[in-house]
């Protein structure tokens, strides 16, 4: 994933050469590569060589990667670090991280329209997965729900648009592109749902316990931020016991859909138990 993530280029003029440098920095910056992992796994289940699914993958990646940029600047989260490196915005200036940031959701939907194969109306549903969730009912609304939705909202919920969405839309834009008929996604959109789910709040988890080094940015971030999060909410015992039990529902869903599923079996059990 990353080599393919490597050639790529954005832009064709000298003059735009450093908001190309910030997209690719924050692009290339590391990390789990979760999202793209996932499709290239439900590629493979459902039978279909994983390479062939590269386009849309590095295009999820591009997105999660945008949402982070944005995610950073001071009129969010205001971080400084990510991935142990400085964030997009300190490294160049808010306005460069502001387009780096839209650069990359433009390129990422160049990508897979231009470059993903399949039949026509098959590459476009599977972009409307990946377009609604990252717009109102995915990440930008669970992230105004994050800054500024009412005090009572559902956490679950907020975590299902915010963080969940794209995942799910990893595992639905490959449903979507292999044209899988209805009632056989059904076992792939409760996993993916309830992966978002436990990845989120392992997330929250090692907010409080993880090792700064390893996670590559500060302890304690959401705390400082005073934002409700599964530790905050229901204690770190429970919040242990939340993510096992979201991680069997998650393998039940699995064991009933089609396809060798080896692969995203694994991937769950990385994501519960998951350091960084």
């Amino acid at each position: 994933m990353d080599a393919y993530l490597e050639r790529l280029r954005f832009g064709s003029e000298g003059r735009t050469a450093r908001l190309e440098e910030a997209m690719r920095y924050s692009l290339l910056a590391g990390g789990k590569r979760i999202r793209p992992v996932l499709a290239l796994a439900t590629a493979e289940a459902l039978g279909r060589d994983p390479e062939e699914v590269l386009p849309l993958a590095a295009s999820i990646e591009m997105i999660h990667t945008y949402s982070l940029i944005h995610d950073d600047l001071p009129a969010m989260d205001d971080d400084e670090l990510r991935r142990g490196k400085p964030t997009c915005h300190v490294a160049f200036g808010e306005d460069v991280a502001i387009l780096a940031g839209d650069g990359l959701f433009a390129e990422a939907l160049r990508l897979a329209l231009g470059e993903q194969r399949g039949e026509p109306d098959a590459v476009l549903a599977a972009v409307r997965e990946l377009v609604g969730a990252a717009g109102v009912d995915g990440m930008v609304g669970g992230q105004f729900l994050d800054v500024g939705g009412p005090p009572d909202a559902d956490l679950r919920r907020i975590h299902e648009l915010k963080t969940g969405a794209l995942i799910a839309a990893s595992v639905g834009a490959v449903l979507a592109l292999e044209r899988v008929p209805s009632p056989a996604t059904i076992p792939y959109r409760r996993f993916a749902a309830e992966l978002g789910v436990v990845f989120q709040i392992v997330d929250d988890i090692l907010d409080v316990t993880g090792d700064e080094a390893e996670l590559g940015k500060p302890r304690g971030s959401d705390e400082r931020h005073g934002k409700a999060t599964y530790v905050s909410v229901f204690g770190l015992d429970r919040a242990r016991e939340l993510a096992r039990e979201s991680h069997a529902e998650a393998r039940t869903a699995l064991s009933e859909a089609d396809g060798d599923t080896r692969r995203l079996g694994q991937i769950a059990d990385y994501i519960l138990t998951r350091t960084t």
